[in-house]
């Protein structure tokens, strides 16, 4: 093995540098046809849509993993329902063709469906730009947490009262009153794909909110989200959720037991990828994980 690859897989982690066959069945169980591993690939652009995306990101602090996971934008109802937010969709004439698109100005960052054009997510129903999906998160079927799994079932809509005790909560990872997470979906009614999220109530996220026009419009009460899907493997990664994350310094971060890549969701960072052209026939995703800009795998 390579100094580099060394760097990216930590030594206890016992992890080959390449890896066939099936990842944690329960990681990639939503997982659509095409997955993150050509995410080092950089693409030229022949077809409809495709080219540089800019994206905010929960920072990617270590592990083979090459770039943050995209945040989402969230909103809090009247009746304390938590639910991301979503760009109307229009069409626009693009290389000579109608196509519709679905993006939106927030604190002058632009934020689009595009973010989310990786590990497949970008053929799953839900983020196609005019589909007529709830933006409620909705508890997961699975999850980590006792807390969630004891009062939630799944489908079940996350509200504020889920988090009252956030400023305190704490399970036996890192350290207690960082914030109270949840595994959650979005945008995923009566479909084939599942798009996984995870959501987060912390006292970082309100006094980074202060400061920061971005998080200012972007988060409320304390709450952040974002994709929950490892830009190197398509995994699930968890804040706070998986023993044995402390060998690797983020048990109080958010880590990936498959290849060991951790996140700061209190580190918010500008990113970006080329994405590839839209697959034919689809008027509205984008077809590829695409590459970052920064390095791949």
């Amino acid at each position: 093995m390579s100094s580099n690859d060394s760097d990216k897989y930590p030594t206890e982690s016992g992890r080959r540098r390449f890896v066939k066959g099936v990842v944690g069945a329960a990681s990639l169980s939503t997982v659509g046809v095409t997955t993150g591993i050509g995410t080092s690939s950089l693409t030229s652009s022949t077809g409809e849509g495709g080219g540089v995306t800019q994206f905010k990101a929960i920072e990617n602090t270590g592990g083979p993993a090459p770039r943050g996971m995209p945040q989402i934008p969230l909103e809090i109802a009247d009746d304390g329902t938590i639910r991301g937010v979503w760009p109307e969709s229009q069409t626009v004439e693009e290389a000579g063709k109608q196509i519709t698109v679905a993006e939106m100005d927030i604190a002058g960052v632009t934020y689009s469906t595009e973010w989310f054009q990786y590990c497949g997510v970008q053929t799953y129903e839900g983020v196609r730009p005019d589909a007529d999906q709830p933006n409620e998160f909705k508890s997961a079927p699975e999850s980590p947490y006792e807390w969630q799994s004891s009062e939630l079932s799944a489908g079940d809509n996350l509200t504020v009262d889920h988090f009252s005790d956030y400023q305190d909560w704490g399970n036996d990872i890192g350290q207690s009153g960082l914030g109270k997470p949840a595994m959650a979906t979005w945008r995923s009614e009566d479909t084939d794909n599942t798009i996984p999220i995870q959501l987060l109530r912390s006292t970082r996220i309100e006094e980074m909110a202060q400061n920061d026009p971005w998080l200012e419009a972007t988060t409320s009460q304390g709450f952040i989200a974002w994709l929950d899907k490892c830009t190197h493997f398509c995994c699930v990664p968890g804040f706070k959720a998986f023993p044995g994350s402390e060998k690797f310094a983020a048990e109080d971060q958010v880590y990936c037991q498959c290849h060991q890549s951790s996140y700061d969701p209190f580190s918010i960072i500008d990113k970006t990828f080329t994405a590839l052209p839209r697959p034919a026939g689809d008027s509205g995703g984008s077809s590829d994980s695409g590459s970052d800009s920064g390095g791949g795998h």
